[in-house]
């Protein structure tokens, strides 16, 4: 019985492990694929693209994997055909939700957004509806240290449109265009790189309170866990 016991416990935690390493390549795709398809399928000349398989590569992720990643974000993913479809809705709180998905079946994925807005409380709106409460930036968010001043004169002096301090963190702000120069810039300082894409953001965010919170928040762990997904980005404060 105390083997059994021991058996149930070993198998408890490696499935806590194999799920914990499952959000972690679950991201190091969306990663990739954000990058490729934002810079092209090359390393070489995408900085976000190098740094992602970089982080992929951090969390053990096969080689095969991030291949796949790349060739599905770039279109090179033979006998499969994905579509670029991004869906707009409201969630609990009339938090405004923006999904960028990659599907190769509208059908099966427009179903699932619809049905993961609805349990949470929200409603799937039409196109347009919320997306112009949103704007396209690059997005470089570095750890905080001893180079912190270097790093925010570099980003001044190569296109940061805005930097913001928090308690850990420093996130960096730029234009689209400017956002792959930037990011070789500050990556030349040394200083830890531990997000980095073009995405969107909110122009005007919306106070709700706790409870209100942990549905939108449910709502996004929800999108997230759909494989079609590649970012959700919504306007809560």
């Amino acid at each position: 019985m105390a083997g059994h016991n021991k058996w149930s416990k070993v198998k408890h935690i490696k499935a806590k492990e194999d799920a914990k390493k499952g959000k972690l390549f679950t991201k190091a795709v969306r990663d990739i694929t954000t990058a490729a398809k934002a810079g092209g399928g090359d390393p070489a000349t995408n900085a976000a693209l190098r740094l992602a398989i970089e982080r992929a590569r951090a969390v053990s992720m096969p080689a095969d994997n991030i291949q796949r990643a790349i060739d599905k974000a770039t279109g090179n993913l033979k006998g499969v055909n994905y579509e670029e479809i991004i869906y707009e809705g409201y969630g609990p709180g009339g938090v405004a939700v923006m999904v960028e998905t990659m599907t190769d079946n509208k059908n099966r994925t427009v179903a699932t957004i619809r049905h993961a807005f609805t349990k949470a409380g929200g409603s799937l709106g039409t196109s347009g509806s919320v997306a112009w409460m949103f704007e396209k930036k690059g997005m470089i968010t570095v750890s905080r240290g001893e180079k912190d001043d270097e790093v925010m004169e570099t980003a001044m002096e190569n296109g940061a449109t805005d930097i913001k301090e928090f308690d850990e963190v420093i996130l960096i702000e730029s234009e689209p265009s400017d956002f792959d120069s930037l990011l070789q810039a500050v990556e030349k300082t040394g200083v830890e790189i531990l997000e980095s894409s073009v995405g969107l953001v909110a122009t005007n965010t919306i106070d709700v309170d706790d409870k209100t919170a942990e549905k939108v928040e449910k709502l996004i762990d929800t999108l997230e866990e759909d494989d079609d997904v590649q970012n959700v980005y919504h306007n809560m404060e």
